[in-house]
């Protein structure tokens, strides 16, 4: 141990172990078989890089990104630890010379990218070294139960075993028990030794707004960057990256976008941008993930509602790595469920689809049996309905069970295709299907838990820890839960004022849960049963005629237009609270339902009992909408295509002469595509368009108005 202490403070400048950390380390040096949960930030990188320098021979880490590759290396490096990696981005007489060197015993660590395992060329090189264990980080990619799959990792354990099967380390940050499981069988892990150092990150305030609209999700998110900073803002696709990323461009707030259909430079720079600390904020998809590990994030925004626990959790503990303070929230609504069931539907494709798509892949081959077409293109050879997403999960599927192999292309984005059975016909496939139905309803069940968590009543932290089945005597006491109040202040909440109402609130209490009631029904056991969401129920006060309430005979209740004075925003405030303090429920199913519960019955006979944090009257805008300038909007008409290429070309030369900067931090597609199709001619004609603010209609808009003038001169004079 005195030794372990030593190489740690000499090299790695720590003086004691984390949580955890040394009963890993030793472990890995008696060569024992390790399965790691660590949460992010908990020090897993360290646990296999300390034993690395002890044991004789070199390390294979395994990690699945390129970018958390570099950092790593370059970070061992900068400490003078002899390391290196081979991936796709090293060319392959670059990767030649780097394994002749592995094979000198010239490094102590080497990280890989799963994908070289795909190559029996590879795995034969390193045949002539010595093996001292391998560390698989990101080890839930192994498992298709888990969030972030990755079909390469499952070559891991056969490759491993043809190099003398060394000693295994696996970790990971988010895996329920069936995806430990997982891990264990296909690394054919022996006899592990499995750490679970606990799931909590108590630094962390998770918080769930329930919002109604586009516009309070942006209203609050505007007042979360103001009072927080440093952060991340996830949305669920590219589309949406681009609009929040716009709205940021028109607050002024310098941020940067990220998402997979980006240039390989521009993600790289963006990512770069973000991690040295030149820009405070970065809106992502979920490709912005792993390997982020700046450690100053003082916020973590889900702008809509993600895929399952494990992909939330994991996504919002890259907040407060640095052990301070820091709010992950989730802007909830239940229509965005609708997103991730199209998500779900494309990563489950029917056994139709998987057909099909091997039907192309055959018609498609060259006699080599190699097809070299994009995802994009083999959709487009499949017809008009077939979609990326799912044929890139057929691709997945028709790999797992042995029909095709994957391949890189050099020099090429898209990766190839190579048919393993070419003589096996479409309609002749062998595809588990009771596998397929299994992963469609655990993907729906994994939802269904998000869903949840975004209607519990109870502590944030402790709903997480429970689906990880990991035990938490206490409230974590920073949650919207824990801690109901709107406060963002990071160092400690205000405590909400709880009240009894007055008499004009006694009887708004009063008329909003007996709306409640006229819209619920009593079953045999006088229990309230709801039939309606809460959006139709508000409605229904608010004395909304549409076909909707008509049609439902909601127009007929004594209720109906009650509570129109108060507004809209008023009755949502006040029904959130309503349902945070038990006095209605929430049943999920194919939409939310709500009625009254037995504390609400009893409010509505005697409410003086009632002490809540009442909302503030007259309130018809979101609390910290007076602040937004502007939401992004739709383009009203097509964009003049000459025009906009005119500006595209425009905003290249700018980011050329601003030093290379991505073109997007000019300004983004969408400002573009207004300034297309409006045409405007004045700054004061540009009021509207997203992504414009203030500084950059002072400092880049000239120039692009004066693009818009001299294509309207000629347009007007052809």
């Amino acid at each position: 141990m005195d030794k372990l202490l030593h190489q740690m403070r000499q090299v790695f400048g720590f003086d004691s172990f984390r949580p955890g950390q040394r009963e890993v380390v030793e472990a890995i040096i008696n060569r024992r078989d390790v399965l790691v949960v660590m949460p992010t930030g908990g020090g897993k990188s360290l646990c296999f890089q300390l034993p690395a320098l002890m044991l004789e021979g070199v390390t294979l880490v395994i990690s699945p990104l390129i970018a958390l590759m570099k950092d790593q290396v370059d970070g061992l490096l900068d400490k003078r630890v002899a390391v290196t990696f081979i991936n796709s981005s090293v060319s392959a007489t670059e990767q030649y010379r780097r394994i002749e060197a592995i094979n000198k015993g010239d490094y102590r660590l080497v990280y890989v990218a799963p994908e070289r395992f795909r190559h029996k060329h590879f795995v034969e090189a390193l045949q002539q070294t010595t093996i001292a264990f391998c560390a698989v980080d990101e080890a839930h990619c192994v498992s298709m139960w888990g969030h972030d799959f990755r079909p390469d990792y499952l070559r891991i354990g056969d490759s491993l075993k043809k190099l003398g099967s060394p000693p295994m380390a696996a970790f990971t940050a988010t895996a329920t028990p069936e995806v430990r499981d997982d891990i264990q069988s296909h690394l054919r892990l022996r006899e592990p030794t499995i750490f679970v150092t606990g799931f909590a990150r108590p630094n962390l305030a998770f918080r769930v707004t329930h919002v109604s609209s586009s516009a309070q999700k942006y209203a609050r998110l505007k007042e979360i960057i103001e009072r927080c900073g440093t952060g991340i803002i996830y949305c669920a696709t590219r589309k949406r990256v681009a609009e929040v990323s716009a709205s940021l461009a028109g607050w002024d707030v310098t941020h940067v976008a990220y998402h997979a259909g980006m240039e390989d430079g521009e993600r790289k720079e963006a990512q770069e941008v973000f991690m040295t600390g030149r820009m405070d904020a970065v809106v992502a998809t979920n490709a912005f993930g792993m390997g982020i590990d700046r450690a100053d994030i003082r916020f973590v925004v889900h702008f809509e509602l993600p895929g399952s626990v494990e992909a939330y959790y994991q996504e919002a503990g890259r907040a407060g790595r640095d052990g301070q303070p820091a709010i992950c929230e989730l802007l909830f609504t239940y229509a965005d469920k609708r997103i991730q069931e199209f998500f779900i539907e494309g990563a489950n494709p029917s056994v139709a689809v998987i057909a099909d798509v091997y039907r192309v892949l055959r018609g498609a081959a060259s006699a080599e049996f190699e097809v070299r077409l994009s995802i994009k293109a083999i959709a487009e050879l499949m017809g008009p309905r077939s979609n990326g997403m799912a044929v890139s999960s057929a691709l997945t599927v028709l790999s797992r069970h042995g029909y095709i192999d994957r391949f890189d292309i050099p020099g090429e984005r898209i990766r190839g295709t190579r048919l393993l059975k070419p003589q096996c016909s479409p309609h002749q496939l062998e595809i588990d299907r009771a596998a397929l139905a299994e992963k469609d309803r655990r993907d729906r069940r994994k939802l269904e838990n998000v869903i949840r968590y975004a209607y519990n009543r109870a502590c944030r932290q402790r709903f997480i820890l429970s689906y990880f089945e990991d035990t938490c005597a206490a409230n974590c006491a920073k949650c919207d839960v824990c801690e109901p109040s709107d406060s963002l202040d990071l160092v400690e909440s205000t405590a909400p004022e709880l009240r009894e109402p007055d008499d004009e609130e006694l009887l708004i209490l009063q008329k909003a849960l007996s709306g409640v009631a006229r819209m619920s029904r009593r079953d045999a056991q006088s229990t309230w049963v709801p039939r309606f969401g809460k959006a139709r129920i508000i409605d229904m006060l608010m004395g909304s005629r549409s076909q909707e309430i008509k049609r439902a005979g909601l127009d007929s209740l004594t209720t109906h237009g009650i509570l129109k004075p108060e507004g809209r925003e008023y009755l949502s405030l006040l029904f959130r609270e309503l349902d945070r303090r038990g006095f209605i429920r929430t049943e999920l199913g194919e939409y939310p339902l709500v009625t009254l519960t037995a504390s609400g019955e009893q409010a509505m006979k005697a409410p003086r009992t009632s002490r809540i944090e009442w909302p503030a009257r007259n309130v018809s805008k979101p609390k910290c909408s007076k602040r937004v300038r502007r939401t992004p909007q739709a383009v009203d008409s097509e964009p003049n295509l000459e025009l906009l290429e005119l500006l595209k070309q425009k905003r290249i030369e700018l980011a050329r002469a601003r030093g290379g900067k991505p073109a997007y931090t000019i300004f983004p597609d969408v400002t573009l595509e207004h300034l297309a199709a409006s045409q405007p001619l004045s700054a004061e004609e540009c009021r509207g368009i997203p992504g414009i603010g203030a500084v950059r209609a002072r400092t880049v808009l000239p120039t692009f108005l004066r693009v818009v003038a001299a294509w309207r001169l000629r347009s007007e004079n052809a």
